[in-house]
């Protein structure tokens, strides 16, 4: 808790929401460092840190520039009583939508009527677009901003892009939501937004003296209500004069990736912000040396993982690294991240019910709770996905110190090496990539799989003892647990199967207080049948999905006809053709090869062979039946990879277990010389002696 505490205590001096690199480096430098080591527990240095923390907020109040109001979104021509046309100067709506005109004609434009028509979604409701930068700075528009340098709107985090109003197909027309680079090199520009848009920018007096340069189409206000075009096809700049200070200069994007627009601002107004950042910097140093003591050598192995990771999100796709990446249309990203825009204005406006209501009476969509944690992100980190980054990039941490609870620290490393680096889902379990790929693409599933595990860690404790007795980890895990089901309800059966097996081993051994956490931990999950029968007067357990056809694949009774047909040698009976379909998706893990069938089957046999071996861990035990629970999902439900992801991961690691404990042994025992010449060849001898190596520079 003190931990959390300080961290707290670090972002508030960077300020909310943290949604540059730089503010975002800091923050998580130091929570690298402060869960790497311990607090110092006098009470003279928390108080000196409080004070400090107050007189650095103090001083940035002071030190800090005058911000630029920024305005902007999406630009839809139609209807004359829209709020584009009610709120944009006529001239400047004007020249926008002539724009607009000769780029799509309206006599291509697709029928309203047809589904995914760009003409068939809603309007914008409002002049200038809701950004969650501006929650806290109570802005004119949708934020402000203290230096303007864009030239692709994924780096500029436009957050309307995923508003749910422009949910549209790209197949449409020829007004595209977005194009994907898929060569491998573009990783840090992979997105190319089609939308058109239009921001619009308001300076204060201090910056008068400043030079804007741009390239594209520019309108700026000259007089009152009086605006003149500019445009470069090249970069071209002027000066922002004495009259310019107030008046309103907006940037047209119409047509895709023309618009680019830099600032370079007066020296006093760079040197204000450097003040600024060096005080920020320079406050969270103080309080990291008063107050945290580390080594160096338990940085090692986090700074690996991370950089890691790091490398392998930039390679793949940059703008989950602080950029708003622009999701697919009729996608499931697209409608968490837009019912979350959607919570958070409701908020604001007051309305607290229509908040907690999450835009549906009655949930619908597979992860209920997705969209107010993506709610909460976009209040601490702004518009940007840095919340969803910092889960991905903690949770091979987590993954090793899971491993590292029931086989040695050597196979615990080489497992998580193995999920980081080699796409092991493509054989057998899953992989970082599987995880990076969906939580990118704005999927709930990953979310809910990394909450599960860090569950389980300290439902099993984190060594051979087990876990404690005390109320608070209990707690925490089972809180996990109700989150990862609200989360994902379709890993159910995991959740169950675990969470009732660890409550009946505290009430067996008498661990009352542990009982009591899990009890009360696990209370959340019952917001979501509260939620439907509040808001929808229906009593649905979790979502109202359960039973839809795209992915109810195969109800009991149909196996029941499959097995009549099967006795009764009607080999070409549908409901059989089906049922085998079904199982070999199952068997075929998350490669989603037919090939792969005898690696599933096995590691099913071996899931089973564990629960029934009572020399091994009960809490393994525990985690495999759980787990074969969950792959009885596959039996009636789509086996699409991403529904998946916790199901074949702890798969993975019953199967490591296993190996480490039954497999090698016996085979070592049974054919040594053979086994001895395998250790002895130099790939593995060398993989060997560079895992012991990582294992002595990490311990």
């Amino acid at each position: 808790m003190l931990k959390i505490a300080l961290l707290v205590l670090i972002s508030a001096v960077i300020g909310w929401p943290v949604n540059t690199l730089f503010g975002y480096a800091i923050l998580a430098g130091s929570a690298l460092l402060i869960f790497s080591g311990s607090l110092v527990m006098h009470m003279r240095p928390w108080l000196l840190a409080g004070a400090l923390c107050l007189v650095s907020v103090a001083a940035q109040f002071v030190l800090a520039p005058p911000r630029i109001e920024e305005g902007h979104n999406i630009f839809l021509p139609r209807a004359s009583d829209n709020a584009l046309t009610a709120g944009l100067p006529p001239d400047v709506y004007r020249v926008m939508a002539e724009q607009f005109d000769a780029l799509y004609p309206p006599a291509q434009r697709c029928d309203p009527k047809l589904s995914g028509c760009w003409q068939g979604q809603p309007m914008p409701d409002r002049t200038y677009a809701f950004s969650a930068d501006g929650i806290f700075g109570s802005p004119q528009f949708s934020r402000r901003v203290d230096r303007i340098d864009f030239g692709d709107p994924v780096w500029h985090r436009l957050g309307f892009i995923n508003d749910r109003n422009y949910n549209w197909t790209t197949a449409a027309d020829g007004v595209e939501r977005a194009e994907r680079d898929r060569r491998f090199w573009m990783g840090l520009h992979r997105w190319h937004v089609k939308m058109p848009y239009f921001v619009m920018y308001r300076f204060p007096a201090e910056y008068i003296g400043s030079q804007l340069c741009w390239r594209g189409d520019l309108v700026w206000e000259e007089g009152t209500d009086r605006f003149t075009p500019l445009g470069h096809t090249a970069w071209g700049c002027r000066v922002i004069e004495k009259e310019d200070a107030g008046r309103r200069i907006f940037g047209l994007a119409i047509k895709p990736s023309t618009l680019a627009m830099d600032l370079e601002r007066p020296l006093t107004i760079a040197l204000r912000q450097l003040a600024v950042d060096g005080l920020i910097a320079g406050t969270i140093v103080t309080l990291l040396g008063w107050l945290v003591r580390w080594r160096a050598r338990a940085l090692v192995l986090p700074l690996l993982v991370i950089g890691a990771g790091l490398l392998t999100i930039v390679i793949d796709d940059a703008s989950f690294v602080g950029g708003v990446r622009p999701f697919d249309g009729g996608d499931d990203g697209l409608f968490y991240d837009g019912i979350a825009r959607r919570i958070l204005t409701s908020l604001l406006d007051g309305n607290v019910m229509q908040a907690i209501a999450g835009g549906e009476n009655v949930f619908y969509y597979g992860g209920p709770g997705f969209r107010y944690l993506r709610a909460i992100e976009h209040v601490i980190f702004g518009e940007t996905y840095l919340g969803y980054l910092s889960l991905i990039l903690v949770f091979p941490l987590v993954l090793f110190a899971l491993f590292r609870r029931f086989v040695p620290r050597i196979w615990a490393l080489s497992c998580v090496l193995l999920f980081m680096t080699v796409p092991v889902g493509a054989i057998f379990g899953t992989s970082f990539f599987h995880y990076l790929k969906n939580a990118s693409r704005g999927y709930a599933d990953p979310a809910a799989a990394i909450f599960a595990v860090c569950a389980t860690l300290l439902l099993v404790g984190w060594n051979s003892a087990g876990p404690g007795r005390r109320f608070a980890p209990a707690f925490g895990a089972a809180f996990l647990l109700a989150l990862a089901l609200f989360v994902r309800p379709n890993i159910a059966p995991y959740i169950g199967v675990i969470g009732a097996g660890a409550g009946a081993m505290a009430l067996w051994h008498r661990q009352w207080m542990r009982a009591a956490g899990l009890a009360a931990g696990i209370l959340p999950a019952a917001f979501m049948p509260w939620h439907n029968w509040y808001f929808g007067n229906q009593l649905v357990l979790f979502s109202g999905n359960a039973q839809h056809q795209a992915i109810f694949l195969m109800t009991p009774s149909a196996y029941l006809q499959a097995l009549l047909e099967f006795l009764t040698l009607d080999f070409r009976g549908e409901n059989l053709k089906r049922a085998i379909s079904q199982v070999a998706d199952w068997l075929s893990g998350t490669s989603g090869s037919y090939a792969s069938i005898p690696v599933g089957a096995a590691a099913i046999a071996v899931i089973v062979f564990v629960i029934a071996r009572k020399s091994f861990d009960p809490w393994l035990r525990l985690i495999a039946l759980a787990t074969l629970a969950q792959h009885g999902v596959m039996l009636f439900y789509a086996t699409t990879q991403r529904y998946h992801l916790l199901t074949w991961l702890m798969s993975y690691l019953v199967v490591t277990v296993w190996l480490y404990a039954v497999a090698l042994p016996w085979v070592r025992q049974r054919f040594p010389d053979r086994f001895g010449r395998v250790e002895a060849a130099p790939l593995v001898a060398g993989m060997s002696q560079g895992l012991r190596e990582l294992d002595r520079a990490t311990a």
